[in-house]
C-alpha cells in the first residue's frame, strides 16, 4: 500500500493537492472521483465528499486530511527530506501567505464570481475588504522576491501559486506583472510539470470517453 490515497477529480482543487505530492515525492494511490457516482469510501473519509482528500497510511492509522492549503502543508511535514518546509526566518512569511490565499485572496475571488458587492462601509468585516484591496496587497506581497519565502520555493508556493496560476487562467485575478513572472517560474518546475502532465491527460480522457 502506498503512503497516501489521494481522491480527486482532475477538473478541480485536486491538482494543486497532486502538485504537492509531486513536489515532496510522496508515494501515492489515486483514488478518482466521479462527481455523478462519489464513492463511498469517500464519504467514509470525508462526510462532504469535497476532493481533495488525503488519507495518510501511517503505520496502524489512518489519518484523513482535507482543506487543500492543509494537505499541502501536510505533505510538507510528513516529506521532510524533499525541503519544502520554512526555515526559522521564513515562518512567518510561509504561513502568511499560505493563509492569506486561502482566506481573504479565496474569499474575494468567489465573491467576485458570485457577483457580491461588498459595501464600502462593510470592507472591514467582510474578511477580505474588497477584491481590489485583496489582489493589491497580493500584489504588494509578492513584489520583490521570487518566492513565497524570498529565493526559495517552499510548499507554500504550490498553494499561493495556484491561486495565481489558476485566477491568471481563468481571469478571475487580474494580470498583472507581478503575478505573471510568479506564474511562469511556478511552471517551469518538474513537480508541477509532472502533476499537471497527469491531470491534463485525465481530462483528456474524460472528454474523449
Amino acid at each position: 500500500m502506498a503512503d497516501f490515497t489521494f481522491f480527486t477529480n482532475p477538473m478541480s482543487r485536486g491538482q494543486i493537492a497532486r502538485w504537492a505530492l509531486h513536489e515532496a515525492g510522496a508515494d501515492y494511490d489515486t483514488v478518482l472521483v466521479d462527481w455523478a457516482n462519489k464513492p463511498e469510501s469517500l464519504f467514509k473519509a470525508n462526510p462532504l465528499g469535497k476532493v481533495p482528500t488525503l488519507v495518510h497510511h501511517h503505520g496502524d492509522h489512518d489519518h484523513v486530511v482535507t482543506e487543500a492549503a492543509a494537505i499541502c502543508h501536510y505533505i510538507a511535514e510528513t516529506n521532510p527530506d524533499a525541503g519544502l518546509l520554512p526555515g526559522a526566518h521564513e515562518k512567518a512569511d510561509y504561513f502568511r501567505y499560505l493563509f492569506f490565499a486561502a482566506g481573504p485572496v479565496e474569499q474575494a475571488v468567489l465573491s467576485k464570481a458570485m457577483g457580491w458587492e461588498v459595501p464600502a462601509e462593510r470592507a472591514m468585516t467582510s474578511g477580505f475588504g474588497t477584491y481590489d484591496m485583496a489582489m493589491d496587497t497580493l500584489d504588494k506581497m509578492l513584489t520583490g522576491r521570487n518566492f513565497v519565502c524570498g529565493d526559495r520555493f517552499t510548499m507554500a508556493d504550490v498553494y499561493v501559486g495556484s491561486q495565481v496560476d489558476w485566477g491568471l487562467q481563468f481571469g478571475s485575478i487580474p494580470e498583472r506583472g507581478t503575478f505573471t513572472a510568479y506564474a511562469e517560474r511556478l511552471r517551469s518546475r518538474d513537480g508541477y510539470k509532472e502533476a499537471k502532465a497527469i491531470d491534463m491527460a485525465l481530462i483528456a480522457e474524460a472528454q474523449n470517453a
